[in-house]
């Protein structure tokens, strides 16, 4: 006797919608990645490009991820952490200062490095070396250092402010300074101890191509499940 398949409407409708949930999400995923590569190859082709000077920051020619070459002097008195920002598996923070360049009344937020949290003493900050003076670094300009996700409303940034995310437009009207909207992550300048292993614009790529294939793989698995189990139930009829 020939097996038949018992359709029924409610299962299928289930069906359909695991399929369409399972495909949207799988591309969106996928685009997700492909959006990475793409930022990864954009900034591979620009840090080729001769490193751009503080003029050229000015006169509104920077883009991300081009080099930049600046002199002038941090703000001691302002640090600001980034929380959450892990390195190879320990806790740590990024260390942002403002950098008021030479010449002028501009401020742009430099991402100075990665310095690990307090093991023993979560709320004690590490000793930050500043040097002092009139400096030169040069680093790649981001429009900022990552997003993490966020609990509840941005606090007001004050000078040692630990913070979730950091946006230069909001701090500028914060505080008055004529910063610019994008932020540097500092490659090169005077010692200061802090990490500058920076994590690049493709991680993550692969693991949003693995989220994507589950996604397929779940839409699949919901038309396979119909399939066997209208033929079962149409056994028992």
């Amino acid at each position: 006797m020939p097996n038949k398949f018992r359709f029924r409407w409610i299962p299928l409708l289930i069906t359909l919608l695991l399929c369409a949930l399972g495909i949207s999400l799988g591309q969106w995923q996928s685009r997700r990645a492909q959006e990475k590569e793409a930022i990864a190859q954009a900034m591979q082709e620009r840090t080729k490009l001769p490193p751009l000077s503080a003029q050229d920051a000015l006169s509104s020619r920077a883009s991300v991820y081009r080099r930049i070459r600046l002199t002038g002097h941090f703000v001691a008195e302002w640090p600001l952490y980034l929380d959450n920002r892990p390195l190879k598996g320990v806790a740590g923070f990024y260390v942002v200062m403002p950098f008021k360049m030479e010449g002028t009344d501009q401020v742009i937020l430099v991402g100075r490095g990665w310095q690990a949290r307090d093991a023993h003493d979560r709320t004690r900050m590490p000793a930050l070396i500043t040097p002092p003076g009139l400096v030169q670094i040069e680093g790649q300009l981001h429009e900022n250092l990552g997003h993490v996700m966020q609990l509840g409303q941005a606090e007001i940034v004050r000078p040692g402010a630990v913070l979730q995310n950091l946006n230069p437009a909001d701090l500028a009207k914060q505080t008055g300074w004529k910063l610019l909207p994008l932020m540097v992550e500092q490659s090169s300048g005077p010692a200061d101890g802090l990490t500058r292993d920076w994590p690049l614009p493709s991680d993550g790529a692969d693991k949003h191509r693995a989220y994507a294939f589950q996604w397929y793989a779940l839409s699949l698995m919901a038309i396979i499940f119909f399939v066997v189990t209208g033929y079962r139930r149409g056994k028992t009829e």
